[in-house]
């Protein structure tokens, strides 16, 4: 499991577009610096983060499937 390094996290915010939510930025540095492709692992890693779990307590994300309605939001055909 990875541990969010969060200087490295500042440091990739700054390349960002989505310099307004720090939680999307976090979802894509998990991502892409981290290189973490599973939702249950990038779950999981925020669990074991202080900072981390604010942020899934603020959007109401309490368990994996949350998080991955979240992440497939726009895959979701009506």
């Amino acid at each position: 499991m990875v541990e969010i390094n969060w200087e490295d996290f500042k440091f990739f915010k700054q390349y960002s577009n989505k310099k307004n939510d720090n939680f999307e930025i976090l979802l894509d540095f998990l991502k892409n610096y981290c290189k973490i492709t599973s939702p249950k692992e990038m779950f999981e890693t925020m669990l074991n983060d202080e900072t981390a779990q604010l942020m899934l307590k603020k959007r109401e994300m309490y368990t994996l499937e949350d998080l991955e309605r979240h992440l497939y939001k726009d895959f979701n055909a009506k």
